[in-house]
């Protein structure tokens, strides 16, 4: 079956409504708080974040860049699914900036060691 512009659109759109709410629950998990403390922080109700995440709605562009920031992520951060805990891997990345050159040829050789292993 070949699909028009319309249906790419509305499949990519679907898999978008799907894997959000998976996405929100496992940095919200990593954070290590719950949906209702989440919500309130943000200044929703209390069951405002529990409704993301089983899928019965989508946050507004406000919410989501209050979701960002309470999650201290960017929203570029958010929607790399690359990365398993972009708040662990920012502030990794901040102290990388701190080291020599030496060092971070260092760090460099460690890194490859760990993943050919």
């Amino acid at each position: 079956m070949i699909m028009d512009k319309r249906n790419i659109i509305m499949y990519e759109k679907k898999m978008y409504e799907d894997w959000f709410p998976q996405r929100l629950n496992e940095l919200r998990s990593k954070k290590g708080v719950s949906a209702r403390d989440m919500s309130l922080s943000i200044g929703q109700n209390p069951g405002y974040i529990n409704n993301i995440e089983s899928g019965k709605a989508l946050p507004s562009m406000s919410s989501f860049f209050f979701i960002c920031e309470y999650l201290n992520i960017s929203p570029q951060e958010f929607f790399d699914i690359e990365s398993g805990d972009p708040e662990k891997l920012q502030g990794i990345i901040c102290n990388l900036k701190k080291l020599s050159a030496e060092q971070l040829n260092y760090i460099d050789a460690l890194i490859k060691d760990i993943i050919h292993h």
